[in-house]
């Protein structure tokens, strides 16, 4: 007997895979779709996304778009999240808000799906699942099954994160350099942007820690403290576990891709409220590696001067 092939569910490694990878892969493995996704970003890609892309785009959705690109062939389908709202009185920034629409408007004669999450207009996440399980011909049961397993997964991953982060914490010598990364994950732990930067700081002696690793229960109100107006959640969550890890810190790493309107404001404000050195990374796909290295050695430097001299 000759099995079925499954169908094959896209999945972009790039903007939102990296907080949702987990919900997502254990969701449709749940329900017995194959995952495909997409590879780690390389200049192929951002050449390939940046050519799709309007000018105006930022790097990050120039690299989402090369993503879907390589997987435009490869499935049967192409997961497209469409989150507006995930707190009552807050929102998502726009090119998250428009992913679906972009990548629709972008590519032609290919199967996208999605799931809707807009709390402000009671859409729930589980409703947007048991939607999209809906037009993959699943079983409702089924469906929200792989939707609270997928759920307990994402959580276990990030409680894993957030255990490992305390226990980084705990353990950092006395003597050595901290320098916090205040970054979206799409950015700092994308393999073409975040990771570069990443191995060069620790092969300079520097310990990292990361202010999206961070409970929500701890940062949830801790943002207000630099910013009672911002309503754009994802950077709301970055403000609040750099307020969580700032005194754990000798210096701040911002790191942006260009242009992000939310970023730059969000960076502004972090300048005038809080009293520690911090510099800002803007990349953009004509960023030089020599000049990258060049900043980044300065202010570990820096950083250096300043915790020997204080000892």
């Amino acid at each position: 007997m000759i099995s079925k092939e499954k169908i094959k569910i896209g999945i972009p490694r790039a903007l939102l895979y990296h907080k949702y990878h987990k919900l997502w892969e254990s969701f449709f493995e749940g329900l017995n779709f194959q995952v495909v996704v997409s590879p780690q970003t390389n200049k192929k890609i951002l050449e390939k996304g940046a050519n799709l892309a309007i000018d105006e785009s930022c790097l990050s959705l120039k690299i989402f778009l090369g993503h879907v690109d390589y997987l435009k062939d490869k499935a049967n389908y192409i997961l497209i999240p469409h989150i507006v709202s995930l707190h009552r009185k807050e929102e998502i920034c726009v090119k998250i808000m428009a992913l679906y629409d972009i990548a629709c408007n972008t590519f032609k004669n290919v199967n996208f799906i999605e799931y809707t999450v807009d709390v402000n207009k009671f859409k729930p996440e589980i409703l947007g699942f048991l939607k999209l399980g809906w037009s993959l011909k699943k079983n409702p049961i089924s469906v929200i099954k792989a939707y609270l397993k997928a759920k307990k997964d994402q959580e276990n991953f990030q409680q894993n994160l957030i255990k490992q982060q305390e226990e980084k914490i705990i353990s950092m010598k006395p003597g050595r350099p901290v320098i916090l990364i205040v970054s979206h994950p799409y950015t700092i732990y994308d393999s073409f942007l975040g990771i570069p930067i990443i191995d060069f700081l620790e092969k300079e002696g520097v310990d990292i820690i990361y202010s999206d690793i961070a409970g929500e229960d701890k940062i949830k109100n801790l943002s207000n403290n630099i910013s009672s107006d911002l309503y754009w959640t994802y950077n709301k969550e970055l403000l609040g576990g750099l307020e969580l890890y700032k005194d754990k810190a000798d210096g701040i790493i911002f790191v942006v891709t260009f242009p992000c309107g939310p970023d730059a404001l969000v960076v502004n404000l972090c300048q005038n409220k809080i009293k520690k050195p911090m510099i800002s990374i803007i990349l953009d796909e004509l960023q030089g590696e020599a000049g990258l290295k060049t900043r980044l050695e300065s202010f570990v430097d820096i950083i250096k001067l300043k915790k020997k001299i204080s000892v």
